[in-house]
């Protein structure tokens, strides 16, 4: 008997944007059976299968070019203007479930490029939410996930920054430091959810109460990756599991505490999955 003490973490979880979208899929699920989202509709895949059991249908943008006269899901990440206008040639009713954080700041980035301003986005190269963005754009806009992307000799001497919303605050203002130290005139819109970037200082201050840390999230999730680090820095004794299959027993001594956290993709059913198997130690 290892009597191990385990605790869930209450802030970690589905952020709002992904509530709404889940919600509104079941909704639809319950009506008629089935639904097509375009695209993983959360980084994870055990929440995915557990909708494409209840009748979710993921599809991606070539399976929508020969999609007519159905429902399509938009997730949380947001869609570039080109799914709308397919969606009117094809007579799709889109159930917009796009995070009101990404649309408000697609619409930003929107009014930037009718300024024709120099826009520069510090995100993910590929994903979703970051194609959404550069779709305002026109693709236009320069995306970079490092600065050393960047030549900072020949960059234009006055830019307009974004960022992802999902991206690290002190990571942010790092490249804005850097980036106006090089001479350039950086007009900064720091549009990162806080519901995203206050689980940052939150996972630190949990991570401290325990013996060890089980950090529950899908491979998929950018925002997992950024929180599993933020809790390994603070914890080294913390371990990424995708699911309670993955957790080993030879992670606990007897009578450590055990904290349970995840991602903003992460369901709360999974962690008390791998809360129960924990307790079965």
């Amino acid at each position: 008997m290892k009597n191990l003490r385990v605790h869930i973490d209450q802030h970690s979880g589905f952020c709002f944007g992904v509530v709404y979208a889940i919600e509104m899929a079941e909704e639809i699920l319950d009506e008629q059976g089935y639904l097509y989202c375009l695209g993983d509709i959360v980084h994870n895949d055990e929440e995915v299968n557990r909708l494409t059991a209840k009748g979710l249908r993921i599809i991606n943008h070539e399976d929508l070019y020969g999609l007519k006269d159905e429902k399509v899901l938009i997730r949380a990440h947001g869609e570039p203007p080109s799914t709308y206008e397919l969606s009117i040639k094809n007579n799709l009713t889109l159930i917009d479930a796009s995070c009101p954080v990404v649309l408000k700041l697609q619409n930003r980035i929107k009014n930037s490029f009718d300024k024709e301003e120099h826009i520069y986005i510090y995100g993910k190269h590929g994903h979703a939410e970051v194609i959404g963005l550069l779709g305002q754009t026109n693709n236009k806009a320069v995306v970079f996930q490092d600065i050393q992307e960047l030549d900072l000799q020949t960059m234009p001497k006055n830019i307009t920054l974004y960022s992802q919303t999902t991206k690290s605050t002190d990571k942010f203002y790092e490249i804005n430091t850097i980036l106006k130290e090089n001479g350039i005139a950086v007009n900064t819109n720091d549009t990162i959810c806080r519901q995203v970037s206050n689980r940052d200082k939150e996972l630190r201050d949990f991570a401290d109460k325990f013996d060890v840390i089980i950090f529950v999230s899908g491979t998929k999730s950018s925002n997992g990756k950024v929180l599993y680090n933020v809790c390994k820095e603070r914890n080294p004794n913390t371990h990424f599991v995708s699911n309670s299959a993955q957790v080993q027993d030879s992670w606990f001594g007897p009578g450590q505490s055990v904290g349970i956290c995840g991602a903003t993709s992460t369901p709360m059913w999974l962690m008390e999955e791998v809360k129960a198997r924990i307790e079965t130690f």
